[in-house]
């Protein structure tokens, strides 16, 4: 199996106004970026707007939206979602984002970096989960969790207690790496076809 670093792409899934996402986004691909293994790419969905309506033909601006998130996904051999929990739930562009795209998440692994009050932002990754699951992508069993995300982070953006964090972020991207070269191995021996 190819030890060449897999590549990573880290998706921020809020894009709501005030929003702590890429507090948390920012550490953890610093975290992820210092280990040989993986090289990573940020998608921040405020960053790269797609179109909110689904449709086979998107406006010029969604088209182009569209042409730098897919291949960047397409390029990817793991993906780590980086959601707060609103309503129960996760951001409705994450949502929009998965929904544009289908092919690009088969046979990857995917991980989750949450955030929120009391929940730590655990029940939007429960529904993400599911909805992986029918995008034939590979869900990790670890994450790394923050309850009351605000007050977990010093005000230059570092955790305040990264010991505990920085364990979880390394197991999470443990089970990704090994995940990722599994599936990188089966999809180049044989195309996945869903």
């Amino acid at each position: 199996m190819s030890k060449s670093p897999l590549r990573l792409a880290v998706i921020v899934g809020s894009t709501r106004e005030g929003r702590f996402g890429p507090t948390v986004a920012t550490w953890f691909a610093e975290h992820a970026a210092q280990r040989a293994d993986i090289v990573v790419d940020v998608i921040d969905l405020a960053e790269v707007r797609l179109p909110a309506c689904l449709s086979s033909e998107p406006d010029q601006e969604g088209a182009r939206a569209l042409a730098v998130v897919g291949p960047r996904l397409v390029a990817a051999d793991a993906f780590v979602v980086v959601t707060p929990e609103y309503n129960h739930s996760y951001p409705a562009s994450l949502k929009n984002a998965i929904d544009w795209h289908f092919t690009q998440w088969q046979a990857k692994p995917v991980g989750f970096v949450s955030y929120g009050g009391i929940s730590g932002g655990l029940r939007a990754v429960e529904h993400l989960r599911h909805v992986f699951a029918e995008l034939h992508a590979v869900t990790v069993r670890d994450t790394v969790s923050f309850h009351g995300a605000q007050s977990q982070f010093d005000p230059a953006g570092r955790p305040t207690d990264p010991v505990a964090c920085g364990k979880a972020a390394t197991k999470l991207l443990d089970q990704l790496v090994w995940w990722g070269r599994a599936t990188k191995a089966a999809r180049a021996e044989q195309p996945y076809a869903a």
